[in-house]
């Protein structure tokens, strides 16, 4: 499928790469179908294309590759709707937000993106009462140029 995106111009997305959100993305409802891409390979980042929005990509994480501890329960009603069960787990990512330079870059652990690979479907879902920020530094390190 070809989709368009402002940020990467016309894109060639396998079939296979191609996501429904039945409830949207968080902020964006009505955006229902998106693609999934590498960023590049082998790397932990990932890129949310919306099929009807070339406006909007959203920089998203894997987020084992950045911390070993993290982890949550799922809600179930949520995993039924996706078709998430214990034989077909769901591939985690979390969204990352870039505002000025990538070393001050933040992601959003406490709404991951689950995603049933199998089937296509996906959802962002808020933890609740979670330790987990909205807004973690993922390079603190170097968060504001130290």
């Amino acid at each position: 499928m070809i989709v368009q995106s402002t940020r990467f111009g016309e894109l060639d997305v396998p079939d296979g790469q191609i996501l429904d959100f039945p409830q949207g993305v968080l902020g964006f409802p009505a955006e229902k179908r998106f693609a999934l891409m590498e960023y590049k390979t082998d790397s932990p980042f990932y890129l949310l294309q919306s099929l009807a929005d070339a406006d909007l990509t959203f920089l998203m994480i894997n987020p084992f590759a950045f911390f070993n501890d993290y982890e949550f329960a799922m809600d179930d009603a949520l995993m039924a709707e996706i078709g998430v069960t214990a034989d077909n787990p769901p591939s985690v990512f979390n969204i990352a937000t870039v505002k000025d330079k990538i070393e001050n870059m933040t992601v959003n652990l406490a709404g991951p993106v689950l995603v049933n690979l199998r089937d296509r479907k996906a959802a962002q879902w808020v933890i609740e009462k979670t330790v987990f920020p909205t807004k973690y530094a993922l390079f603190p390190a170097t968060a504001g140029g130290k």
